[in-house]
């Protein structure tokens, strides 16, 4: 997100301060991320340390601390846990907000730094005992589970009449409007293979494990020492592993689509049968989902400032020779009569 949070910088010091024990000299915005409901801060302290600071609208329970500190207290390292606030609490509330605090990675993430051979690897490793941990049921009871559900399908089909003859409310919409227009066939062609695939996996009954669900280039940070952390643990849902695995070779971003990259991957993570039919199904529905957001909020909404650019440019993105789309159409075609 690359506009501020509504809530005043002077607010977000002052709950540091009195809440973490934390003294903020300065905030930094950082436009990470597409969630129009949250933004992250980069926070700066008199001693020259850094904190992460993420804001998110409401006061929900937020099951990514839970799951972070999950991992964390099973040996998983490649996570990062929030900090506490001086009473012993993950999370704080802030006028209409929660705020989660977290030690700053002073690093890249793999949108802008290549993972080495050795980093490959770790990054399978840990995703491997991830998938391998045995989640609490208490736990499991408050995380998604898979569906296979239609609601993201059905967004984009509603869509449809507004990409051919609905007024739009600016420029950027004008653009995707017309982008979309050019891509019709492509879309629809998502949109349907994702139902087709979805029945199919309604009739099997795969094994469902803790998955990261978004676990694309940006969300793996490599520090100054090399070492790799799986971050945003925002939408965790119990589901067949192809919900990860869907990312490794699977296009996000332009990167990650190379087939040395996979094989390292699976070096860490070891020998396992990938699902070539719920593979398929995750990378179709995975641009449906991306899609129905996009559009609705540029073409259906004239909010998001200066997100609206750069929502656009994902959008577009998508459709870049060996980017998602691409993948996507490749690894159905690849499906074994």
């Amino acid at each position: 997100m690359l506009e501020k949070h509504a809530l005043s910088e002077l607010s977000i010091v002052s709950c540091l301060r009195t809440h973490y024990g934390i003294e903020a000299a300065s905030l930094t915005l950082l436009p990470l991320g597409a969630d129009v409901h949250s933004c992250v801060y980069r926070a700066h302290t008199l001693d020259q340390r850094s904190y992460f600071i993420k804001l998110k609208h409401g006061h929900d329970h937020d099951i990514s601390v839970e799951i972070a500190e999950l991992l964390q207290s099973a040996g998983i390292h490649q996570i990062v846990s929030p900090v506490q606030t001086v009473d012993g609490r993950s999370t704080q509330c802030i006028e209409n907000s929660t705020l989660i605090v977290y030690p700053f990675v002073e690093g890249q993430d793999g949108f802008n730094r290549a993972l080495t051979k050795r980093q490959w690897i770790e990054f399978g490793r840990a995703l491997r005992q991830i998938h391998a941990l045995e989640v609490p049921l208490f736990t499991q009871n408050r995380i998604r589970q898979e569906a296979f559900s239609a609601k993201w399908r059905d967004a984009v089909r509603s869509i449809y009449a507004h990409v051919e003859d609905k007024p739009v409310v600016d420029e950027v919409a004008l653009k995707l409007q017309t982008f979309m227009k050019k891509h019709m066939a492509d879309i629809q062609r998502l949109v349907d293979r994702a139902q087709q695939l979805a029945e199919i996996l309604h009739s099997h009954s795969p094994k469902f494990v803790l998955c990261h669900s978004d676990i694309h280039a940006g969300n793996v940070l490599m520090d100054g020492n090399a070492e790799v952390y799986l971050v945003d643990w925002d939408e965790p849902i119990m589901a067949p592993k192809e919900r990860d695995l869907m990312f490794i070779g699977g296009g996000v971003g332009n990167v990650w689509n190379k087939t040395f990259e996979e094989e390292l991957f699976y070096q860490g993570y070891g020998e396992t049968d990938v699902n070539p039919t719920l593979l398929a199904y995750y990378r179709h529905e995975r641009i449906v989902e991306d899609i129905a957001i996009y559009s609705r909020e540029l073409l259906l909404s004239s909010a998001g400032g200066a997100d609206r650019l750069e929502m656009y440019g994902h959008f577009i993105a998508m459709f870049e020779p060996q980017g998602v789309v691409e993948v996507a159409f490749k690894t159905d075609k690849d499906l074994p009569v």
